[in-house]
């Protein structure tokens, strides 16, 4: 196997087997069940609101990949078309975004990076050309004005950036080198009701820090269930 992750045939193969190869991470649809339901009260709407919006509410789309763009996802385009790309800092990362971007009928290869970290990346598609054009100002990443963060968009940021920082706490990455990135990007957190504090590089980051037992069972409920390449501590306890 070649590190771009393609054979000669073309077509896209796995990552290395460093943790056994998880399934096709694509939480199916919440289905509706007959009968009619009781008088709700305030709790229970806002119970069903998170589920609405969770990551197991809606089938996968190419749009959900803006969640790697409001992290570390960086886009560039060559003529009509553009790739994706991500660096992260561990191989079960790259077994849940291949797995995410397979369900999503984009092809994805990987590689070795410096600092023991690894490259995850699209080909050039005119599929991804739409993200493209509403995220690059010239060549300067910034959300587009209608951003918002869904439960699947959540999920992609969290599988590519996000760590706990015990004992309560949730840390989502930014770009580096995206800091037009960082205020819209904790605006749309603060729709979600994941309202965060920034930090700063000089403050170890960029990433936003999520804090606060509502919050953190909100950001479990909004994610879904964790993906079965990811080890239990890296994922949100549910509620």
């Amino acid at each position: 196997m070649s590190l771009s992750g393609f054979g000669d045939t073309g077509k896209a193969e796995p990552p290395p087997a460093l943790f056994p190869a998880p399934e096709a991470d694509a939480p199916t649809p919440a289905r509706r069940r007959g009968g009619p339901r009781p008088p709700s009260t305030p709790a229970d709407d806002a119970g069903r609101q998170l589920v609405f919006f969770g990551a197991e509410a809606a089938e996968p789309v190419v749009a959900d990949l803006a969640g790697l763009l409001a992290g570390p996802g960086e886009v560039v385009r060559m003529g009509g078309t553009a790739r994706l790309s991500v660096q992260v800092d561990a191989a079960w990362r790259v077994h849940v975004l291949v797995a995410e971007l397979a369900a999503r009928g984009l092809a994805a290869s990987w590689e070795p990076t410096e600092g023991e970290r690894h490259a995850v990346r699209t080909s050039y598609t005119r599929v991804l050309k739409p993200l493209a054009v509403a995220w690059l100002h010239g060549s300067t990443k910034r959300p587009p004005a209608t951003f918002h963060l869904t439960g699947r968009r959540l999920r992609l940021w969290l599988a590519a950036a996000g760590t706990p920082e015990p004992p309560d706490a949730f840390l989502l990455w930014l770009g580096a080198d995206g800091q037009e990135c960082w205020e819209p990007i904790g605006v749309a957190l603060a729709a979600a009701g994941l309202a965060g504090d920034l930090l700063g590089p000089r403050e170890g980051g960029p990433a936003y820090r999520i804090t606060g037992r509502r919050r953190l069972a909100r950001l479990a409920e909004l994610v879904g269930a964790p993906p079965h390449a990811a080890p239990p501590t890296a994922w949100p306890p549910p509620p």
